[in-house]
């Protein structure tokens, strides 16, 4: 009874007139491809809707691309893949700069690389998190001792970043439809505002590789499913790897490509 008064709500607010079927549709699977139009339960009018997408960075990178020759992905190439039906006026790439003073095996370097990349998108933006650094213990893999102290990164503000500028942009009308590329259950809160508060749809890609080596088992997030327009539980390899960078782009500064230690 939710989902149909929520599909009703959305039917008022996009003001459907002669509608056709788009690619964002109730498909609580890991899909292969585009979502098949003609399942779509969520249908507008003929002027393409304009979309936004919101990346988790971290999230995307340590669920689908780390230790592969994937890493030099265009999230924009990826989210038209997925939602062709779709005009994508805007991309929020969120994550954390790796500090250059601690950086002993040049991932500083190599993030920087691919943010330039990034960069040569028109519709890009970057928005900055930061990383906090601190000793704490853990469980010993070989013990004993059975607890070692180590040293632990953690990436802090990119869900509260990405959060706000969901709720700002859906406030604002800066889109009619909002692709979200995360698996953290903690955008379920802000998800669920803009899909039942605002009345506007969100669909969520959760970046888990479903294929190739070293692919993790599937875990879907149940919380992101029951708050989002469309959730899309993972991507393939042959997706991610359609979705590359060209091997060389040009900026202002002149010719480059992907890190050396990508080519794997």
């Amino acid at each position: 009874m939710g989902w149909v008064k929520r599909h009703k709500n959305l039917e008022t607010v996009m003001h459907m007139t002669e509608p056709i079927f788009t690619s964002l549709h109730a498909d609580h699977s890991a899909g292969r491809g585009a979502a098949p139009e003609g399942a779509a339960p969520f249908c507008f009018n003929h002027r393409r809707r304009k979309a936004i997408v919101y990346v988790d960075g971290f999230n995307l990178y340590y669920g689908a691309l780390k230790a592969t020759p994937l890493r030099w992905l265009n999230p924009v190439a990826l989210s038209s893949q997925v939602f062709p039906a779709f005009e994508i006026v805007g991309c929020k790439y969120f994550t954390a700069k790796i500090a250059e003073a601690k950086d002993l095996d040049g991932k500083a370097k190599r993030q920087a690389n691919y943010w330039r990349a990034l960069m040569t998108l028109s519709v890009a933006q970057i928005i900055e998190g930061h990383f906090r650094v601190r000793k704490t213990w853990a469980k010993s893999a070989n013990p004993p001792p059975d607890m070692v102290e180590i040293v632990r990164a953690e990436e802090k503000g990119s869900d509260v970043n990405l959060a706000s500028h969901l709720l700002y942009d859906a406030f604002g009308e800066s889109f009619d439809v909002a692709l979200v590329i995360s698996g953290d259950s903690d955008l379920v809160t802000p998800i669920r505002m803009v899909t039942r508060n605002i009345g506007k749809p969100v669909g969520v890609i959760n970046p888990q590789r479903l294929s190739g080596p070293s692919r993790r088992r599937c875990r879907g997030s149940i919380a992101l499913k029951e708050v989002a327009s469309y959730y899309r539980g993972g991507v393939t390899w042959a997706q991610l790897e359609k979705a590359q960078f060209p091997p060389r782009l040009t900026d202002s500064s002149g010719e480059f490509g992907p890190p050396p230690e990508w080519h794997l």
